[in-house]
C-alpha cells in the first residue's frame, strides 16, 4: 500500500501531536479542585460600611481644610446614616460653604442644606462603584496573599454584591489560611506623641482633651520574664508612611536572634520616611497593625528606605506577617459567614465512581460504533481516545484545575466526540447509496458533513461560554473541559477520522470494509 504524499504529511502531523500530548500528559501532573482533592471553602462578607465611614471622616477633613482656607470656621463634622452633618460657626456663610464644596467635590457628592447644617451624601453611580471598586480590589488583594501562600488552584469569585467565596484546594493547615485571609494588614508607621501603662493614666494627663491630630493606641502585651506587660500611646492620626509605601517585606532575625520582618520602600516614599526619622530622633515612632501598635521602638537615626518591625513573633507568624504585607492591605474588613472543610476521602470516591462511568461510556459507544460502522467505527474510537489525549495534554498545559464536574463535561465529550463521527458516517453512506465510488463519497461526506458539526459545536462552545464567564469554581471546570473537549473533537473528527479512512480506502483489501 503506498500513501499520497498529502496523506503522508498529515501523517506526520497527526505522529507528531500526539507524541508531544503524551510527553505532555506523562511529564506534567494534573491539578485537581476542592472536590476532587479536599481542601477548605470558606464564604466572606466585605464590610463596605466602615470603609464608607472612614470615606466620610476623610471627606469631612478635606472640607474642613477647604472651608478653613475661605475662613469660614467650622463647628462639628459628624457621620450620621451614611452622611456627613456640618455646623458652621457663622450662619450666614451656608450658602457659600455650600457652593464652595459643590465647587470642589460636586462631581462625587450631593450638598443640601438643612436648617443651619449642611448635609453631605455620595452620589449613587460615584456609591455603586465604589462598592464595585472596594469588593474587586479585595478579591485582587486576597488572590495575591493566596499565591504567596503557595496555595496551587484558588477559586476567588464574587458572591452577589458584596461577598467573596475563596476555595483553597489542598488545604493541610485551615486555621492558618484562615488568618492570613482574613486579617485587614493595615500597617501605619506613626509619631507618638505620649504612652503610659494604662489608657487610664494617658487620658489624665490631658484633662481638658486630647490634642487636635491625635488619638489614643492600645499596644500588644510584652513580655518581661514571666510579666506581661502592655502600653497605650498617643499618637498623631496622621500616618508617616503605610503599607502602600513598601516595596517588599522579607522574613529575617533580629539583634536578639528572634524573627522580625524587615521591610523595603518605595522610591517615592523612602524620602518622606527619612525627612520624618530624622526629625524624630531619641523619639518614638510606633508600628500599628491593624489599629494595634505591636512595636514603638526609638528612633536613633536617620532611616531612609528600609526598617525592621520587631515583636513577639514566633517563625510562622513573622512569615505570615511578611506575606499579608507585601501582598497589601485589604481595602476593606472581611468577615468569615461560612466555612467547610472537605476530606480528601471524599474526592477519591468521587474520582473513582466518575472513571467508572467513564470507562463504562467508552466501552458502551466502542460496541456501538463498531456494531454500526465496523471498520469506521473502530476507527471512530481510535479518534476518540486521541481527543482524550489532547484534551488531557491541554487541561495540564494551561494549568487548568480539574474538578468533579470537569471530569462529567470530559464524559460528555465522549458522546459528542463520537457524534461527529456518525454525522460524517452517515453522509458517506448517503453519497454511496447515490452510486458514487468510495472515494468520491468520503470527500462528499466529509464536506457536507462539516456544516452540520460546526453549527452543533459553535452552539455548545457558546453554552460553555457563558457558564465559564457567569459561573462559580465547578461549573467553570466544566465549561473549561466542555469547550477545550469541543475544539479537539472537530479536529479528531475532520483530521484523525479522516487522515485515518484516507489510509484505509487506499488498501483495496479494507476498502469494502470501511464503512
Amino acid at each position: 500500500m503506498s500513501l499520497k504524499k498529502d496523506v503522508k504529511i498529515k501523517l506526520l502531523v497527526a505522529f507528531t501531536i500526539i507524541v508531544v500530548s503524551i510527553y505532555l500528559a506523562l511529564t506534567k501532573p494534573i491539578k485537581l479542585g476542592l472536590d476532587l482533592q479536599g481542601g477548605i471553602s470558606i464564604v466572606l462578607e466585605v464590610d463596605i460600611d466602615t470603609v464608607l465611614e472612614n470615606n466620610y471622616k476623610q471627606l469631612g477633613k478635606d472640607i474642613e481644610e477647604l472651608l478653613k482656607d475661605k475662613e469660614i470656621d467650622v463647628l462639628d463634622i459628624k457621620v450620621d446614616k451614611k452622611r456627613l452633618i456640618i455646623s458652621i460657626l457663622d450662619n450666614s456663610k451656608l450658602e457659600e460653604a455650600k457652593k464652595l464644596i459643590f465647587s470642589k467635590f460636586g462631581r462625587i457628592v450631593n450638598v443640601e442644606t438643612d436648617k443651619d447644617y449642611l448635609l453631605i451624601s455620595y452620589k449613587k453611580e460615584y456609591l455603586e462603584n465604589l462598592k464595585k471598586d472596594i469588593v474587586n480590589r479585595t478579591i485582587e488583594v486576597l488572590r495575591r496573599r493566596i499565591d504567596e501562600f503557595g496555595t496551587l488552584n484558588p477559586n476567588i469569585a464574587k458572591l452577589g454584591d458584596k461577598r467573596i467565596i475563596v476555595e483553597l484546594p489542598g488545604v493541610v493547615n485551615p486555621d492558618r489560611a484562615k488568618a492570613i485571609i482574613g486579617k485587614t494588614a493595615q500597617l501605619e508607621i506613626l509619631e507618638v506623641v505620649d504612652y503610659a501603662m494604662s489608657k487610664e493614666e494617658l487620658l489624665a494627663k490631658y484633662p481638658d482633651g486630647l490634642p487636635k491630630g491625635t488619638k489614643i493606641i492600645e499596644g500588644i502585651p510584652k513580655k518581661y520574664g514571666k510579666q506581661s506587660v502592655k502600653e497605650w500611646f498617643l499618637v498623631k492620626d496622621t500616618p508617616i508612611i503605610t503599607g502602600d509605601d513598601l516595596k517588599d517585606a522579607q522574613v529575617r532575625l533580629d539583634q536578639y536572634g528572634n524573627p522580625a520582618v524587615d521591610f523595603e520602600l518605595k522610591s517615592n516614599s523612602a524620602e518622606k520616611f527619612g525627612e520624618a526619622t530624622a526629625r524624630l530622633i531619641n523619639k518614638r515612632m510606633a508600628i500599628v497593625l491593624d489599629n494595634k501598635v505591636i512595636s514603638a521602638p526609638v528612633v536613633r537615626s536617620r532611616i531612609s528606605n528600609a526598617g525592621q518591625i520587631t515583636g513577639d513573633f514566633t517563625p510562622e507568624e513573622a512569615s505570615d506577617l511578611a506575606l499579608v504585607l507585601r501582598a497589601g492591605a485589604l481595602p476593606a474588613p472581611v468577615k468569615i459567614l461560612e466555612e467547610r472543610l472537605i476530606g480528601p476521602t471524599l474526592g477519591k470516591d468521587s474520582i473513582q465512581k466518575t472513571l467508572n462511568a467513564g470507562i463504562v461510556a467508552l466501552t458502551l459507544v466502542g460496541i456501538f460504533m463498531i456494531f454500526r460502522y465496523a471498520i469506521s467505527g473502530f476507527i471512530s474510537i481510535i479518534a476518540l481516545l486521541i481527543n482524550g489525549l489532547l484534551l488531557w495534554a491541554t487541561l495540564v498545559s494551561f494549568d487548568i484545575t480539574l474538578t468533579l464536574p470537569g471530569i462529567a463535561g470530559i464524559i460528555l465529550n465522549i458522546g459528542m466526540s463520537v457524534d461527529a463521527n456518525v454525522i460524517i458516517f452517515e453522509r458517506i453512506r448517503e453519497e454511496l447509496k447515490k452510486g458514487k465510488t468510495l472515494r468520491v463519497s468520503l470527500e462528499e461526506g466529509f464536506k457536507r458533513a462539516w456544516d452540520a458539526i460546526l453549527d452543533a459545536q459553535i452552539t455548545t462552545l457558546i453554552a460553555a461560554f457563558v457558564l465559564f464567564q457567569f459561573g462559580t469554581g465547578p461549573l467553570k471546570g466544566f465549561a473549561a473541559t466542555l469547550s477545550i473537549g469541543t475544539i479537539t473533537s472537530i479536529f479528531t473528527a475532520m483530521f484523525i477520522t479522516k487522515l485515518l479512512l484516507d489510509i484505509i480506502v487506499g488498501d483495496k483489501k479494507s476498502m469494502k470494509y470501511a464503512i
